[in-house]
């Protein structure tokens, strides 16, 4: 279902909540001035959704459509998680450009905030915001590995503590081990950012696809002091950490694809300089040669790295010249 169609169906839903005897084709057809064919989609639809939704015939003769309860908020999903989904789209939405879409999610978002009580929506809200805070979406063309949802859903809850969380990582036979989870961060390889009190206060990467098993545990924690998420994603081109590797990193486009290159956001922190020659430097400071390396054998030829060293050796000899079109 597209994202406006399920925005009628909730209106259509509200609609036949609040009006006493329900509401017909024909007033379908005119509150959302369609079709009578899609309207009586729209019914089909209504009914699957709502297991208390039911069709009457009145005295005129005409069928009409209602909810039986009449507090249509109390039809909801779980609101924590519908402010999530709600707001990771919207996020979404807002990073590519499509800013009509994430007013509408923010609108949506927002309206059903306001159809809860004072106190619930207030923990609805703080508990949706504790995830979101902990997620950091970095995003990158191409495959990504799927996720346990079992595993997914236990970290999810462990952040919206926060709660320690009880792992085996690595292989079957991996020992337990608990962490204090302090972020996801999602790509094509999503890690979880997190300390092992039984080991020392670093902060480290966790693979999730390599997370056996994960249970939340009742066992809260306070996060690391001074502890941003944003700040330590920015630290890497991509997802992964190595501070071994953070540094500046200076990148040079060819005059021919400076254009190009320039309607990029390759980092948070990068700084174009337009060269004389049509050419253009790219400088920011991040780790992960590796994920760098993968995005520069897009550009072939027509990017040089000028530092670090390190990354300079790595693609050094996987330049290619016949590549047909630019990233």
């Amino acid at each position: 279902m597209s994202f406006s169609k399920a925005q009628d169906l909730i209106r259509l839903a509200r609609l036949a909540a609040t009006r006493r005897e329900g509401i017909s084709l024909e007033e379908i057809c005119e509150e959302f001035r369609i079709a009578h064919r899609t309207a009586q989609r729209m019914t089909a639809a209504l009914e699957a959704s709502f297991i208390n939704a039911e069709a009457m015939d009145g005295a005129d003769r005409k069928r009409r459509w209602r909810l039986t309860d009449p507090v249509l908020e109390r039809l909801q999903l779980r609101q924590e998680t519908a402010i999530e989904a709600l707001e990771i789209a919207g996020r979404a939405a807002e990073a590519e450009g499509r800013l009509r879409h994430a007013g509408a999610l923010g609108d949506l978002r927002d309206s059903l905030l306001a159809r809860l009580a004072p106190k619930e929506a207030l923990r609805t809200e703080t508990d949706a915001e504790a995830v979101l805070t902990a997620m950091g979406y970095v995003t990158r063309p191409g495959p990504k590995v799927n996720l346990p949802p079992a595993v997914l859903d236990a970290v999810i809850e462990a952040l919206r503590g926060p709660f320690r969380l009880r792992l085996r990582y690595g292989g079957l036979d991996a020992p337990e081990r608990v962490i204090e989870p302090h972020g996801l961060l999602m790509g094509h390889r999503s890690y979880l950012v997190a300390r092992q009190p039984g080991r020392d206060e670093t902060l480290r990467n966790f693979r999730m696809d390599r997370i056996q098993a994960a249970e939340t545990m009742d066992e809260s924690f306070a996060f690391a002091p001074g502890f941003s998420l944003k700040d330590y994603a920015a630290q890497a081109f991509g997802v992964y950490q190595d501070p071994a590797q953070y540094g500046e990193v200076i990148w040079r486009f060819a005059p021919e694809t400076a254009a190009r290159a320039a309607e990029f956001r390759f980092h948070p922190t990068q700084v174009f300089e337009h060269q004389d020659d049509g050419s253009l430097i790219v400088r920011f400071q991040a780790a992960g040669w590796i994920e760098m390396a993968w995005h520069l054998y897009q550009w072939g030829d027509k990017v040089e790295v000028l530092a670090p060293e390190g990354l300079r050796a790595l693609v050094e000899g996987h330049r290619r010249a016949d590549f047909d079109a630019l990233p």
